[in-house]
């Protein structure tokens, strides 16, 4: 089993003066250090990829830690694209390079910016694709709790409604059945060589899964926890950080 972890981006939402993946979430270690271990944790793994941008002055420090401790199961490889599914893509296309079983071997990509994985969560995702006879692959995920809403026509590329002159806000036009709706976390796990297939087809997704249903495939949702949520705002930063924080020290 490999796993791959998507590296390559700036983070520009959060604001930070550094990409978002390098913000420490406790005790001083980095979210995408933080993410590799998670994975790490898991013996059947043998192998993590990081995936960085090719001028990345921060992954050094860490690429050393992770290896000093384990060795082979940590990679680091310097060919981050402009998108996400550019640099899984690279990462997927030097795996299978150096893989002599991709028909055969399962990858899982996971986001460097969801440190709160756990290890039962993983477990679980691994047992249930592995069980699955359609070998579909599939994915953490939460279903919807939430009313959801949808804004309709009328609104700009910005989701502002044809009246923003009286209005800064969006408006709704449809409440979706959130009994068919589920937030799409990761790990996604599919077979190496039939993920790379999908995502060299398809240039417009944002994650695996996406290539993977236009490819054909119904990959199974598996349900996750609200812990592996991912650190997109300042805000999402500081939860993790309390989280994380509390999980390490159970008396605080």
């Amino acid at each position: 089993m490999l796993a791959l972890i998507p590296a390559g981006g700036v983070g520009t939402r959060l604001g930070a003066a550094i990409a978002k993946q390098y913000l420490p979430v406790a005790g001083g270690i980095s979210m995408l250090e933080a993410s590799a271990r998670a994975l790490l944790a898991a013996p059947w793994i043998d192998q993590v990829l990081i995936v960085v941008a090719q001028d990345d002055p921060l992954q050094g420090p860490i690429q050393q830690r992770l290896q000093g401790e384990f060795g082979g199961r940590i990679a680091v490889l310097a060919e981050a694209g402009p998108t996400r599914r550019d640099t899984v893509l690279a990462g997927l296309e030097h795996l299978l390079r150096q893989c002599d079983e991709a028909a055969t071997t399962w990858v899982l990509v996971h986001d460097a910016a969801r440190p709160g994985l756990q290890a039962q969560d993983l477990e679980r995702l691994r047992a249930a694709v592995l069980a699955d006879p359609l070998r579909s692959g599939g994915l953490l995920a939460l279903p919807i709790s939430d009313t959801v809403k949808s804004i309709g026509a009328g609104t700009d590329s910005a989701g502002l409604a044809a009246d923003a002159i009286t209005t800064s806000a969006p408006r709704s036009a449809l409440t979706l059945d959130r009994r068919l709706l589920w937030a799409a976390q990761t790990p996604q796990m599919f077979p190496l060589a039939s993920l790379a297939r999908a995502l060299r087809a398809q240039e417009a997704v944002t994650d695996e899964a996406s290539a993977m249903e236009l490819a054909g495939v119904q990959p199974l949702l598996v349900e996750g926890s609200r812990r592996n949520f991912k650190v997109t705002t300042r805000e999402d930063l500081d939860w993790m950080r309390l989280l994380l924080d509390a999980a390490a020290d159970p008396s605080r």
